[in-house]
C-alpha cells in the first residue's frame, strides 16, 4: 500500500521542471504591473497648455460642451405661459408651462392623494416647484392669492373618533380613498387618542398631515377600550400595535398567573417593552 501511495506522489524531473516554470510565471504575472509602472510612469497633464488651447478655440468661435465649458448640459425648457387652473391640469399643459417630468410627477402624486389647490399659496407650497418657477407662473394661476376661495370646500372641524367617511370627504385634502383608510384604521385601533396617529394611515405622509391636522379634534372618551382580563386573540388580531407573539404572551400570562390587578402588571410580560406598553395603554382597561 505504501509504495503505491509513494509512487502516486512521486514527481519526475520533467514534472519538477514544469512546476518551477509555472511558479516563475505566476511570480512574473504578479509583479508585471509594478515593473511596467516603474519603467513607464504616468505623464502629468499640463493644464496651462490645455486651457490655452481651449481659449484659442473659443476666440476662433469654436465652442462645444464639455467639462471646461460654463454652458449648461441642456437648455432650459421653453415656457409658453398662459392662464390656467392648476387643479387636474393635464401633464401636456404643465409641460408647455416649462415644468420637468419630475415636477409634474410631484404635482400629480399630490392630487392622487386627494390634494387640491385652493389658493396660489397652495401651489407655492409644492416642494417640486422652485421659487423662480412660482414667480413666473403666479400671474397666470387662476386662483385667489389669500387663504379663502368662495368655490372651495367650506372650512370644517370634525371630531376624529365619530366622523363618518362622507363628512371626511368634505374636508380640505381628504378624498374618498383617504376617508376610507382613516375610518378603517380607526376601527382597527378602537379610536384615535392623538391626531399624530393619522400619520400611521397608509399613504398619509408628514406634509399631508400638516395640511389637514387643524381640521380635527379628538375626544378620547370615544375610544373603545379592551379589558385585559377578558380579551382574547380574536379581539386583538387586527390591533396594529401588538404582534401575534405579544398578543399570545399577554393572554397566556393572565391564564397562568390569574387576572391582572393593574395595567402596570403587564410589565411582568417579558415580551412587552416600555415603548409598546406606553403605546397600547390608551386602549386597555383593567376590570377586576
Amino acid at each position: 500500500m505504501k509504495p503505491a501511495i509513494k509512487n502516486y506522489f512521486t514527481l519526475t524531473k520533467s514534472d519538477w521542471n514544469g512546476l518551477v516554470v509555472l511558479v516563475l510565471l505566476i511570480i512574473a504575472v504578479q509583479f508585471a504591473p509594478q515593473v511596467y509602472d516603474y519603467y513607464h510612469p504616468p505623464k502629468a497633464v499640463n493644464f496651462y497648455k490645455l486651457n490655452k488651447a481651449v481659449a484659442q478655440l473659443k476666440a476662433a468661435g469654436i465652442t462645444g460642451k464639455g467639462p471646461l465649458d460654463d454652458e449648461p448640459d441642456a437648455p432650459e425648457k421653453p415656457r409658453k405661459l398662459f392662464a390656467f387652473n392648476p387643479n387636474h391640469l393635464p401633464e401636456q399643459q404643465w409641460q408647455k408651462l416649462g415644468l420637468s417630468d419630475r415636477q409634474i410627477k410631484g404635482i400629480k402624486n399630490y392630487e392622487a392623494k386627494g390634494g387640491r389647490f385652493y389658493t396660489k399659496a397652495d401651489v407655492k407650497k409644492m416642494y417640486t416647484l422652485t421659487d423662480a418657477d412660482y414667480k413666473q407662473l403666479a400671474p397666470y394661476i387662476q386662483l385667489p392669492l389669500g387663504d379663502t376661495d368662495p368655490d372651495a370646500k367650506p372650512a370644517m372641524i370634525v371630531e376624529l373618533n365619530t366622523v363618518d367617511s362622507a363628512t371626511l370627504t368634505q374636508l380640505k385634502g381628504i378624498g374618498p380613498a383617504f376617508a376610507r383608510r382613516i375610518i378603517q384604521y380607526r376601527s382597527r385601533l378602537g379610536g384615535f387618542h392623538a391626531k399624530k396617529q393619522l400619520k400611521e394611515v397608509y399613504g398619509l405622509d408628514d406634509a399631508h398631515y400638516r395640511d389637514i391636522q387643524n381640521q380635527f379634534t379628538i375626544n378620547r372618551n370615544k375610544i373603545k377600550k379592551l379589558d385585559v382580563n377578558t380579551v382574547e386573540y380574536e379581539d386583538l388580531k387586527d390591533f396594529p400595535y401588538l404582534s401575534y407573539k405579544q398578543m399570545n404572551a399577554l393572554i397566556q400570562y393572565r391564564k397562568q398567573h390569574g387576572n391582572y390587578e393593574t395595567f402596570e402588571e403587564l410589565h411582568n410580560v417579558a415580551i412587552l417593552d416600555d415603548a409598546t406598553l406606553n403605546q397600547i395603554k390608551p386602549y386597555f382597561k383593567v376590570l377586576k
